[in-house]
This record gives structure tokens, C-alpha cells and sequence, in this order.
């Protein structure tokens, strides 16, 4: 963690917005999912584009790279998955920049907070059985606040399912 801050200091993002975009665009697993699935695209497209004249370069811009739509939606769907859910970056690079919070940042706090405040008044813990009923639990903070991260997320899935589902299974079926 130590190396990754000093690197993200000196690459001047800490205070900035990229803070959140450029560390988490290029991941080992990512590389290994594209490379892996490049390797596996039949040898034959890339011969026949070869023998119609097609260079490296046009060969991986036409033939290659429409091919990996389903492998790039895969990467893309784990990367926005995991930056959403990211609640550190906020806490270690821009904390102190109000205007660069996140929603799972200002939901942490939230439950922080909640569960603070449920521990502080343990002493009230006997009270009647009508106030419980309405009383608002750490537990049903952290419910609330699982359904108001997923929505946004589980709102994109559908429009990237299908390329997700072809990514994960390529893969498994060799021709």
C-alpha cells in the first residue's frame, strides 16, 4: 500500500479526479483475460487476413480487435465493478477534497457513524418494545445502503450480459 501512495504522489494525482480513473485502467488479471483470449481466436482469421494484404497493425485494428468486444466487456464490466465499490481510494488520496467524494465513501461514513453511535448507546438498550420497532439498527443501515450501491450496477448488467456471458465461456470451448 505504502508503494502505491508514493507512487500516486509523485504521479501528482492525489487531490485530482484521475486519482480514480488511471491506477485502476490497466490490471495484471485484465491483461492475462485479453491476452488469453487473443490466443485462443482461431489461427485462420488472422492467415486470411494476412493473405488478403493486411498488415500487423490492420489485422489487429480489423479483424482482431472487433473479436475481443466480448472480452473487453468482461474487463470492463470487473473494472467498473470494482471501482464502484471503492471506497479507499476516497480515504487515502482525497479524503480532505469534499468535492471529490464518492457514494460508497459518503456511505462508509455512514455507517461508521451509525455503528458508533449504536455502541455509545448500549446503555439504552432496554427500552420498550414499541420504540425498538421504529428504532433504526446498524443492520438495517448497512441493507440500505447494499440496495442503494447495487442499483447502479445491477442497471448496467443487463446491456452488458450478453458480452459478459460470451467473455466468461470462450474460454471453455475450444474448436
Amino acid at each position: 500500500m505504502i508503494p502505491g501512495y508514493l507512487l500516486i504522489r509523485d504521479l501528482g494525482l492525489i487531490g485530482s479526479f484521475w486519482v480514480y480513473i488511471i491506477p485502476g485502467v490497466i490490471g495484471v488479471f485484465n491483461m492475462i483475460v485479453i491476452r488469453s483470449f487473443i490466443e485462443g481466436l482461431p489461427e485462420g482469421i488472422l492467415e486470411s487476413a494476412r493473405i488478403d494484404g493486411a498488415g500487423e497493425f490492420t489485422t489487429f485494428i480489423r479483424v482482431v480487435l472487433p473479436l475481443t468486444i466480448p472480452a473487453m466487456a468482461t474487463v470492463s464490466l470487473f473494472v467498473a465493478v470494482g471501482q464502484w465499490n471503492s471506497w479507499f481510494d476516497v480515504f487515502l488520496y482525497n479524503s480532505s477534497n469534499k468535492e471529490l467524494s464518492t457514494l460508497q465513501y459518503e456511505l462508509m461514513k455512514i455507517l461508521q457513524t451509525s455503528t458508533t453511535s449504536a455502541t455509545s448507546s448500549a446503555s439504552d438498550a432496554y427500552q420498550s418494545a414499541e420504540s425498538n420497532a421504529t428504532a433504526v439498527t446498524p443492520t438495517s443501515i448497512r441493507a440500505t445502503m447494499t440496495i442503494i450501491a447495487s442499483v447502479p450496477i445491477l442497471m448496467v448488467y443487463p446491456f452488458l450480459q450478453k458480452y459478459f456471458v460470451q467473455g466468461m465461456t470462450i474460454g471453455g470451448v475450444k474448436g
